[in-house]
């Protein structure tokens, strides 16, 4: 099996969860559907490429930073008092608040990615379009400058783990996944793939992946199968530097 490898590094970096309102939280990685359309983006893919992705890594801290956000309804009628933004609507004036909210921001985060294409012949270009992307590349928001440290296409292969393997970051390790079974953590429902509707052009999510967080210092088991890239990571600021092999968790 025949992955492309990215080690990155971003200053800042805030993943939301769709579920957090009153404080945008962020999740601890960037899940899947990010990812995927940063490498969509990278590549200037104008359809869905089907595609597994590995995802690990930490930051270093989390700061709350503030931004301007508008609450607002499709029909709600202009209100003194209530509102304090006017939309001409038409023949109506419309109602808007405009305040302050709060983001959960990552600081430091480092990156270790594997993209496994389902046909294999993309995987060449892949690697060419994350060497040299066609825009520069955010994960995240659009203000989430990614930095590259390295990319390389690299070898997978499954295999009986021979020894016990301690994970040197975080990571993200899908439900189905027999070492998920062992692991005691946070499980996200992360979102994967989406189609637009023709009318109203509106994204629905086709594909969700369960996956548990799993620390720094989780332990897989020897014994267990499992994938892994024997080949060594050579970026310095990389959590898997110097260590041989990486466990890898495609979904």
């Amino acid at each position: 099996m025949r992955a492309v490898r990215i080690t990155a590094y971003q200053n800042m970096a805030s993943y939301r969860q769709p579920s957090s309102f009153v404080m945008k939280e962020s999740y601890p990685l960037p899940p899947y559907a990010s990812v995927i359309g940063m490498v969509h983006a990278a590549c200037g893919f104008t359809e869905y490429v089907p595609m597994q992705v590995s995802i690990q890594g930490y930051s270093a801290s989390s700061i709350s930073e503030l931004y301007t956000k508008y609450e607002f309804g499709r029909y709600t009628k202009y209100e003194e008092g209530r509102h304090n933004v006017k939309l001409q609507g038409g023949e109506d004036l419309l109602g808007m608040t405009r305040g302050m909210g709060h983001v959960e921001v990552l600081i430091d985060v480092q990156l270790i990615l594997h993209i496994f294409p389902e046909d294999e012949q993309m995987t060449e270009r892949i690697y060419e379009g994350l060497l040299r992307p066609k825009n520069y590349l955010a994960l995240g928001r659009w203000e989430d400058l990614i930095r590259i440290g390295s990319v390389c296409i690299t070898e997978l292969t499954e295999c009986e783990a021979e020894d016990s393997i301690q994970l040197p970051c975080d990571a993200y390790i899908p439900v189905e996944s027999v070492h998920a079974q062992e692991v005691s953590a946070t499980v996200y429902c992360l979102n994967k793939c989406y189609q637009v509707e023709a009318g109203s052009k509106i994204r629905t999510w086709t594909e969700r992946v369960r996956a548990k967080f799993a620390r720094t210092a989780t332990v897989i088991e020897s014994g267990e199968r499992i994938l892994l890239d024997r080949e060594a990571c050579i970026d310095a600021d990389s959590p898997y530097y110097g260590i041989n092999p990486i466990p890898v968790f495609l979904s």
